[in-house]
């Protein structure tokens, strides 16, 4: 009888065989896995990317960059900037910048972003000062100065303002003696003596005549000259265009007026509102190039700095015709001619 095959067995040994083989491949490849996660692999340029027939001992031999490295290399740099100040910039004016700037005025960039206009800082408040200096030259200062050439005969006018002019020559020759012109200061002084007394009070103009030449001072030009050149603009009620300069030296030399002098309070204020009338009479001639103007603040702020500006640095010179006529010295008075036709101004182009 031929021995018997155990099969049964042969079957369980093959199968514990399939199962141990299975075990151990799960478990090499699960080691794979964890070594690959484990390494980082960090690519820092484009120039670093391995070419497509890069096999895995490529891959392997890239050298690792951490994270914490290339944070350690920039840590130094901001830490020299904190021990060491004077290297770091800072755009953010100090207390004593803002103070010197509020008075003398600033250098910053308009043009920077969001920036305001440095020489016009206050522009909301100046702007509604403009308005209500518009409505009251609107309603009162332009139809006086109206009714005041229309009654006024032009010999009498420029008579008037001759003597306004003239009672102004004695403050002149203080500030061109504050201002180092002795000479200038002289010719006012001599000025207003022919003027007042060959003169009759100064309505007419001998010293013209005789090459006595008519020049005007201010406190306000005093100080521009002894250094403070720059100064915020501000517009005040019933006075106008200023800045904080000239408005310091208008209160100065106010009581140095002849005419704060004046004892009669009716006769002293009759003669500061007709010296207003001749004033604004002058100005006449400059209302057609505000007419229709684009921006009527900015404009009047622009011309008023401008003739300002020419008034402090040009003043002793030729340069005559630096300035549109309109925007040049008016102090010699022009009242005898009619004003000028309103006509708009041109705007600027959107």
């Amino acid at each position: 009888m031929p021995p018997r095959i155990p099969y049964a067995r042969i079957a369980t040994a093959w199968l514990l065989a399939a199962m141990l083989g299975a075990c151990a491949s799960a478990g090499g490849a699960r080691s794979t896995t964890t070594d690959a996660t484990q390494t980082p692999v960090v690519v820092s340029a484009p120039d670093a990317v391995a070419p497509a027939t890069t096999g895995i001992a490529d891959v392997a031999s890239t050298p690792v960059v951490s994270n914490d490295a290339a944070n350690a290399t920039a840590a130094p740099t901001a830490a020299n900037d904190e021990a060491n100040p004077a290297t770091a910039t800072s755009d953010t004016p100090t207390q004593s910048e803002d103070d010197y700037a509020a008075i003398y005025g600033s250098d910053a960039d308009p043009t920077a972003p969001g920036a305001r206009n440095p020489i016009d800082p206050w522009e909301p408040f100046n702007r509604h000062v403009h308005h209500f200096n518009n409505g009251v030259d609107r309603y009162i200062a332009k139809p006086l100065a109206r009714g005041y050439i229309a009654i006024t005969p032009p010999p009498v006018r420029l008579g008037i303002g001759n003597f306004f002019n003239n009672l102004g020559q004695p403050v002149s020759a203080i500030n061109a003696l504050l201002q180092g012109h002795p000479k200038q200061a002289g010719q006012s002084l001599a000025r207003f003596t022919v003027n007042f007394t060959f003169g009759v009070l100064g309505f007419f103009d001998p010293a013209t005549r005789i090459g006595l030449p008519n020049r005007s001072e201010d406190f306000g030009q005093t100080l521009a000259r002894w250094g403070w050149k720059r100064s915020r603009y501000l517009e005040l009620p019933f006075l106008g265009p200023r800045t904080v300069r000239d408005a310091f030296g208008n209160a100065v030399e106010a009581p140095l007026s002849p005419l704060s002098q004046i004892e009669e309070d009716r006769v002293r204020v009759f003669l500061q509102g007709l010296q207003l009338v001749d004033l604004r009479t002058n100005l006449l001639a400059a209302d057609s190039f505000r007419n229709g103007a684009y921006d009527d603040y900015s404009l009047t702020r622009d011309a008023w700095l401008q003739r300002r500006n020419y008034q402090i640095d040009n003043d002793n010179s030729d340069n005559g015709n630096a300035l549109p006529s309109y925007l040049q010295d008016d102090a010699t008075p022009d009242s005898t001619t009619n004003p000028p036709q309103d006509t708009p101004a041109p705007q600027p182009a959107h």
